[in-house]
């Protein structure tokens, strides 16, 4: 049996599982996240879900189901709030705690479960020794995105939201917990500065947003965070857990902003936006999780995973956003392709960020969708390519391509040019015409053998919607 590629997005192209905190439990890898729904009208709609992976195969990903309902929790019993971001631990006793806060209240909610991705069931609220809850109490600030590492007897809990400008919030916050996953051992401490209060910190320009993730590495312990640019995860470094945290860099842009190796630094290669997720190492290879925005909106993201190295001053390189991320290496180049797929997405209009400016309400970017509502297991493609439209995907190991194949509809009359390189020559152009259902059209179109990245333009009237492409 051929062991399937794995690809980015990771999970089905119907699934909108971002904020993805990936941990190892026995012999595979789970990750846990919140739920968007397909065009939904705001963030984590759906109940917590749960995918996991064998150690040695990133292209199989196992649906284990639905393990928390929003109305588990009994602050929500009509499921009028959201679950956002969890994270999940293991604790001394050896069950797995998952920790996450409602989208309206400040505190932080604990459910329990004997298995990595069983049924959870409600435990609790972080509270103080008088039993007060962690973030109602007189000069707590309020609790968002918890990320959790359990060592020994004691959980290090980190947490907060702060918007730019906002001098109400200070920063990511760091408690500690008690064997009990849920009883405050050391109150909250500030380990990486909001925006106001970022001067002489080392964090300026990079100060913290959300998303606080925590990892050890041999000694060193990582904090992943989304900094005030949103698209970025950044990372900070210290030998304690509470303290003493360094600012060292980016590791992933869901827009592949800074990346400098195949177009200018601060152009975007995708439309970007708020991203968060976690570092987990896999069988020697440290990889990082992060999402990617899709439909045209903030609220329907979708998970992807790129391998990362760790020199040995401890540093992160940051890495660009890729198809083959998960894969090991650059996929086949042979056979046929969702477009779905795409790690890049842009036109001769540069923008940042998905869904906040003007073209997106007149309707000028293309966006990977989908047919039908939430839940349809209708496969991804791209819609609204108009003239200057580029779809990018990387990378395949090329051998003796000579034609090149497209599913292609809508009211369109144009063609799209085949590329290596985004502004690079076309390699030869293949004709499409006004259609409504899925059509094939083909060119011999010869690739250079080796690695490379493919890159479909659009050139032409009206828009077309790319479903696949096929390399012969």
């Amino acid at each position: 049996m051929t062991r399937k590629q794995a690809v980015n997005p990771y999970m089905p192209s119907w699934e909108y599982v971002p904020d993805g905190e990936p941990h190892v439990f026995g012999d595979r890898v789970y990750v846990y996240g919140s739920h968007d729904r397909f065009n939904g009208h705001v963030f984590c709609l759906n109940d917590y879900v749960c995918y996991s992976a064998p150690l040695n195969d990133l292209g199989d990903w196992r649906y284990e189901g639905v393990i928390y309902e929003k109305t588990d929790d009994p602050l929500n019993p009509d499921g009028r709030m959201c679950l956002y971001a969890p994270d999940v631990t293991r604790g001394p006793d050896g069950r797995y705690y998952i920790y996450y806060v409602l989208d309206k209240v400040p505190v932080v909610s604990v459910a329990v479960c004997d298995t990595p991705a069983g049924k959870y069931e409600f435990y609790g609220y972080v509270h103080y020794a008088d039993g007060t809850r962690l973030g109602e109490r007189e000069g707590d600030q309020p609790q968002f995105d918890p990320g959790v590492l359990t060592e020994g007897e004691l959980t290090y809990l980190y947490t907060g939201f702060c918007a730019k400008g906002d001098r109400s919030r200070k920063g990511a916050m760091a408690t500690v917990l008690g064997a009990d996953m849920i009883s405050i051992e050391e109150e909250p401490v500030f380990v990486a500065p909001s925006e106001p209060y970022s001067a002489g910190s080392g964090f300026e320009g990079y100060e913290f947003f959300e998303a606080p993730s925590i990892r050890k590495v041999g000694d060193t312990y990582y904090f992943v965070y989304s900094s005030v640019a949103m698209h970025e995860l950044c990372y900070a470094t210290s030998k304690h857990p509470t303290k003493d945290f360094t600012y060292r860099g980016v590791i992933v842009s869901n827009n592949d902003t800074h990346i400098n190796t195949y177009k200018p630094a601060e152009k975007p290669a995708y439309y970007g936006g708020n991203n968060h997720g976690g570092m987990v190492e896999i069988n020697g290879q440290w990889y990082i999780f992060y999402h990617r925005h899709t439909n045209g909106t903030s609220f329907s993201r979708q998970g992807c995973i790129e391998p990362i190295g760790i020199l040995e001053d401890g540093s992160i390189p940051q890495v660009e956003i890729t198809t083959s991320g998960p894969n090991g290496g650059p996929l086949i180049g042979q056979g046929e392709y969702p477009a779905y797929l795409a790690c890049h997405l842009f036109t001769d209009v540069d923008e940042a960020y998905t869904g906040t400016h003007g073209a997106w309400m007149d309707g000028r970017f293309p966006k990977i969708t989908q047919d039908g509502k939430d839940g349809d297991e209708e496969i991804g493609y791209i819609a609204n390519m108009q003239h200057s439209a580029v779809a990018g995907f990387k990378y395949f190991q090329c051998t003796g391509v000579k034609r090149v194949k497209i599913k292609a509809r809508g009211y369109a009359n144009g063609s799209f040019e085949v590329k290596t390189a985004w502004d690079g020559p076309a390699l030869g152009s293949i004709p499409v015409k006004f259609t409504n259902v899925w059509t094939t059209y083909e060119a011999s179109i010869d690739i250079p053998d080796g690695v490379h990245a493919l890159y479909f333009q659009y050139n032409g009237m009206g828009s077309a919607s790319l479903a696949s492409f096929t390399l012969e």
